[in-house]
């Protein structure tokens, strides 16, 4: 289904994703990011630094980390295993959960199996990434693509099933003919807001993965938060959980920009 809006891109789902569309909304997210670091500052006052570090020694051992080199390789590092496992997940994902909703023969014959593996933690398949890939970004996009495809599975399996049967009878109207026809041309755009929003779930889930998927020594992001926990380094531990929250930030943003642009449509 065409759905040309005639528009060039002019920034503005990007505005919106910062906030910068409404002053107002800007400046109380402002104040509540200050209000939490004052908080944190004075809550600090009262515990010992390995307990509760400062703002200040936080941003100072992040500045350090950063300068040293180790935490922009770190970061490179989880990109690597995230970008793959979010796409493998993703894509996997929709496509099962679009195709299982739509196709009531393959549903029933799935449904058990998904029943069984769906109550499966990414981290209880650490076991099977090592023994399948070994100890590399491999494994960790696997155990990332894992956790990645459950959400988008039901986001699309649920926005599939509440499309209107009314909408379906009035492509068959129009002359929409066969299943790939109808899904491509009525089911997708009816259901695209639903699997839109799994998928900006899911890209955040994956980010989460992101310590699961190196537990075993996988370089990243993950392991210099675990080599900082284990350490008593909790101002460093909380520095490298600053980035896995600024990347989730950018992406959250960047994807939101996207999704008012696809969706600009339904305006």
């Amino acid at each position: 289904m065409a759905t040309d809006t005639g528009r060039e891109f002019d920034g503005s789902g990007l505005q919106a994703g910062l906030g910068l569309d409404d002053p107002r909304r800007l400046l109380r997210g402002f104040a509540g990011l200050v209000g939490f670091v004052v908080l944190w500052y004075l809550v600090s006052l009262t515990q010992p630094p390995i307990v509760l570090p400062s703002p200040v020694a936080v941003a100072a051992e992040f500045r350090g980390q950063f300068l040293s080199g180790t935490m922009p390789e770190a970061l490179a590092s989880s990109i690597r295993h995230w970008v793959p496992g979010t796409i493998a997940g993703t894509g996997l994902g929709v496509g099962a959960g679009v195709a299982l909703a739509w196709s009531g023969l393959l549903d029933d014959v799935t449904a058990p199996l998904v029943r069984v593996l769906r109550p499966v933690p990414p981290l209880a398949l650490i076991g099977f990434a090592i023994a399948w890939f070994g100890l590399n970004h491999a494994g960790a996009a696997f155990i990332i693509a894992v956790g990645g495809f459950w959400i988008n599975f039901y986001a699309s399996y649920g926005a599939v099933e509440e499309v209107s049967d009314d909408l379906i009878d009035v492509g068959r109207t129009l002359g929409v003919r066969g299943d790939l026809d109808m899904v491509r041309s009525v089911v997708l755009p009816a259901s695209l807001p639903g699997i839109l929003t799994g998928i900006r779930t899911g890209l955040g889930r994956c980010w989460m993965l992101v310590i699961a998927a190196e537990i075993f020594s996988v370089p990243g992001i993950g392991r210099e938060i675990l080599r900082a926990s284990n350490n008593l380094r909790v101002d460093r531990a909380i520095a490298y959980i600053l980035v896995l929250s600024l990347m989730y930030l950018l992406v959250d943003v960047a994807f939101r920009a996207v999704q008012r642009r696809v969706l600009a449509w339904q305006a």
